[in-house]
């Protein structure tokens, strides 16, 4: 992933790469802790046990590492659903929704206090898990093609927007940590059994080869 502006460099030698990640660990766990808001760079610094310089190396402010870690989940998110797209059976709608909605709900889980800071944070930075949204569109697109076949592209920009949100407010509920994991599946298969409903009555009423 090339820098974004205000990025440093990414370092290249194993050493350094390391405490980079080290860095950004510690900052993960800080902010869901404490929130981003309270999480200052000194506080960062002596819970990784560098220098606030060390810390400055890498990344010029707090800013960066909620960019650098919003890009992490996002970036496990979108190389396990890939990886589920590509060998996944198209016949059967609801299976295939269900597990694009388990995968998304299980990464949120396993980092749900950086979760929540990461959407309380929304208000302090520019970054957010809202950015998750049009990143994954594009999966979804590519779902829906699989299972519908070619067709408007427009029309498809739209039902992915729609499949994204009403998924992604399941996700969010799904992961919360009141829920359990009875429930979690409840709200997950009972969402993809209404979203292959959908599917299944796109799938019907378009012209057969």
């Amino acid at each position: 992933m090339p820098a974004k502006p205000g990025q440093r460099k990414r370092p290249t030698q194993e050493r350094a790469r390391a405490t980079r990640e080290h860095i950004l660990d510690t900052a993960a766990r800080l902010f869901g802790e404490r929130g981003i808001a309270d999480t200052s760079t000194n506080r960062i610094a002596t819970a990784a046990g560098v220098s606030v310089g060390t810390v400055y190396r890498y990344f010029t402010d707090r800013a960066v590492m909620v960019d650098e870690l919003l890009e992490r989940l996002l970036e496990t998110v979108e190389q396990q659903i890939t990886h589920h797209l590509a060998g996944a059976s198209v016949d059967v709608p609801e299976k295939m929704m269900a597990r694009v909605l388990e995968i998304t709900t299980d990464v949120l889980v396993a980092n749900a206090p950086l979760v929540r800071a990461l959407v309380a944070g929304v208000q302090f930075y520019s970054s957010g898990i809202p950015e998750f949204e049009p990143r994954l569109r594009i999966l979804i697109k590519v779902m829906l093609i699989q299972m519908l076949g070619p067709g408007d592209d427009r029309e498809y920009d739209v039902m992915s927007f729609v499949l994204i949100n009403t998924g992604f407010a399941a996700v969010l509920r799904a992961s919360a940590l009141d829920v359990d994991d009875g429930q979690r599946a409840e709200a997950i298969n009972m969402t993809a059994r209404m979203i292959g409903r959908w599917m299944e009555s796109e799938i019907e009423r378009r012209p057969r080869p």
